[in-house]
């Protein structure tokens, strides 16, 4: 939290009441009273502030500009910050004091927030607008005023030819397009130039299979999208020409986009706690199920993201169960800190049930303020929280809220979004089970998907009025990795639990559990071992045995997949006790000694076992080979040098002769035979 960065309130013409004492109290520093007109009549205590070099944050978004203008006319170049108190705290439902939200949400505006990397991509402007009638043509005929447009037309409507060949056109259908912004593959199954000629239609002369790049591309047909969730393709435009506004709007962007953009890079992937494959055989599949862009594809036993094609959902950061996909905008970190500091400091300005509103940064802000303005305000429990997009939500968050304090959670899920959350669904059943199973009532986590500002209204002050109070709130920082801190949350939750069960039931697919073994099949070859990703299974190098921990586990099959004997099943479940932090013997057996030095090296069934399998075969015929199979390596190599045939010693070497003896006849035909001598 930033100490040195100055706060400005305003009542916005005493429209809401802030008590600035209370405030400075939660914040532990100094804040002056709140001016009453601070964009306006107030002006001059904002000049004064930004005339300094420290970092201000301004409680009002909406006279954002004239501040902006402020700071730039006074030489303000520290970081100047906005926060909007009004729609989210101050007009709350009754005009109900909400000193205590306000607090939160400054407390929670001052955390310190990293930068980020980001992807570069070029544009030159070379577009390609596909459509099937006069909508596509005369788009493209507006954009080649701006771009370098090339017009497909996918039909054989028949369109009158322009007066100016100012654009190239043609007639095809496009086989496949891969790419983003600046960088698009299409190729074409069947392209055809228009014919100069054309008089009264456009004709076309013989087409020919292509690939051509483009920057950008307007998709005006009425076939389906040549990607999936066209709307996070960057560079990709797909509209209705049915709707005359929402196609100059997208004209209107088109026009633009020449030159070099950025874009966040929002996931960061770390392939060595991938738990996708081993040996070609498949784990873990959840971000690659769940991704709605594609820009996640196999390579190898490890995934690859493609940073330019991610829209940033931040789905596959939340299902990761290893933390291998770590969303960065902002990283999983700061928003648990950002999250323990608004709740931590709404109990210390005496806020009571707390209901957390996670909300997006255009829909859920938009819903806020109709709210706020118009349907009464958000109740004075409510805390909204921005994210980038609610879908980065992982478990580790839900979990650590909750323990913290948090009453009940809110999702709010933009409607345009709500077939891509079923991800945050399947996490919000996780969560609810584990609630449950410790007998917390009437708390949960609730998925909204309003598009009417009133009916979510409605919803929160049901959600607000129905909370009850949490037990002592949980006071932990969120160090550690992924797991580390969903661990945490869970212990602090179990210890503070109205029924502090030691298991529960989990549904199928929850990365947690035990992994169980059918000793009498188990041969301990440890295969399972080499396979698990995350270290759950062990051996012990000097004895055979086979250990588990149950709290790495994220049951991701590889284990079952890969014994060679099938004795192993998967049981999802969710253990509290402190044992799970411990290694637990699944399987051991008695050490077989090598019967010539004496030195372990195998388990004895499996050599007993062998033993007996192999004593009938031709290659085991005599007792010293099979004795080999009760020595371990160096000793079997031993044994074979020193009692083993020679496989390089030749026959008898024949007796020399003289030519006078063979000419003499002298020896006959057995003396000639070296085998006989």
């Amino acid at each position: 939290m930033s100490n040195s960065r100055r706060i400005l309130l305003c009542s916005c013409n005493n429209s809401m009441h802030i008590d600035h004492t209370l405030i400075a109290d939660s914040l532990d520093r100094e804040i002056p009273e709140a001016a009453t007109d601070l964009c306006r009549s107030g002006l001059a205590r904002a000049e004064k502030a930004l005339a300094g070099d420290a970092p201000v944050l301004i409680a009002c978004t909406q006279e954002a500009a004239v501040f902006l203008e402020t700071a730039e006319e006074t030489g303000h170049d520290a970081d100047l910050q906005f926060l909007n108190i009004r729609e989210k705290a101050g007009w709350s439902r009754g005009q109900a004091p909400a000193t205590a939200k306000m607090a939160a949400l400054l407390a929670e505006a001052l955390v310190e927030q990293p930068g980020y990397a980001t992807i570069e991509m070029e544009s030159e402007g070379h577009v390609l607008v596909l459509g099937e009638d006069e909508a596509a043509l005369e788009s493209a005929r507006r954009l080649s005023e701006r771009l370098d447009v090339t017009l497909v037309i996918t039909t054989d409507f028949a369109l009158a030819p322009p007066a100016i060949d100012a654009f190239p056109i043609y007639r095809g259908q496009v086989a496949g397009l891969v790419g983003h912004l600046g960088a698009f593959d299409v190729n074409f199954g069947n392209l055809a130039m228009m014919l100069p000629a054309s008089r009264e239609v456009m004709t076309f002369g013989p087409g020919t299979p292509q690939q051509q790049k483009f920057d950008l591309v307007l998709d005006l047909t009425r076939s389906a999208s040549l990607i999936t969730a066209p709307e996070k393709r960057d560079g990709y435009f797909r509209v209705d020409t049915n709707d005359s506004v929402a196609v100059a709007d997208t004209l209107f962007d088109l026009a633009d986009m020449v030159g070099e953009f950025s874009k966040p890079e929002y996931v960061r992937y770390d392939a060595g706690i991938c738990a996708h494959n081993r040996s070609g055989i498949d784990g873990c599949t959840r971000c690659l199920d769940i991704c709605p862009a594609g820009a996640i594809i196999r390579a190898g036993e490890k995934v690859s993201f493609d940073a330019h094609v991610c829209g940033g959902c931040g789905m596959c950061a939340s299902v990761c169960p290893t933390g291998a996909a770590g969303y960065q905008v902002p990283t999983s970190s700061t928003l648990l800190t950002r999250g323990r500091t608004l709740l931590a400091t709404y109990g210390k300005a005496g806020g009571e049930k707390p209901v957390l509103l996670l909300h997006d940064t255009r829909h859920g802000e938009e819903m806020i303020t109709y709210i706020g303005r118009h349907f009464g305000g958000l109740p004075a429990n409510v805390l909204p929280f921005a994210v980038n997009e609610v879908t980065q939500t992982g478990m580790e968050f839900l979990i650590s809220a909750q323990a913290w304090g948090a009453a009940q959670i809110a999702l709010l899920v933009p409607p345009a979004r709500v077939d891509e959350a079923e991800g945050l669904r399947e996490i919000a059943g996780w969560v609810d089970a584990v609630q449950a199973g410790l007998g917390y009532e009437r708390y949960g986590v609730h998925l909204l998907d309003e598009a009417d500002p009133e009916a979510l209204g409605a919803r929160l002050n049901d959600l607000a009025d129905k909370a009850i109070a949490a037990a002592k709130p949980a006071t932990f920082l969120p160090l550690g990795n992924k797991r580390e801190v969903l661990r945490l949350g869970l212990q602090m939750l179990h210890e503070a639990a109205p029924q502090p069960v030691d298991q529960i039931a989990l549904p199928d697919g929850a990365p947690f559990g035990s992994v169980n073994i059918e000793t009498k099949g188990c041969t301990l070859c440890l295969s399972c071992v080499s396979a698990c990703p995350v270290g759950a299974l062990s051996d012990t190098p000097d004895y055979p045995r086979l250990s588990f921990l149950e709290n790495a586990c994220i049951q991701c099959g590889l284990c079952r997949q890969t014994c060679p004997e099938k004795v192993i099943s998967l049981e999802t479940r969710l253990r509290l006790t402190p044992d799970v932090m411990e290694k637990r013997v699944l399987h051991e057996e008695e050490p077989f000694a090598c019967i010539s030095c004496g030195k372990p090296y195998g388990v004895r069934s499996t050599i007993d076992h062998m033993v007996e399998k192999l004593s009938g075969h031709s290659m085991f015929g005599d007792e010293q080979a099979l004795n080999r199979l009760k020595m371990c390596a160096d000793c079997r190599v031993v044994d074979m040098v020193q009692n083993a045939p020679d496989p390089m010693a030749g026959g008898a070497r024949p007796l020399p002769r003289s030519t006078d003896e063979y000419i003499s006849g002298k020896l006959t035909d057995d003396e000639d035979d070296p085998t006989v001598h």
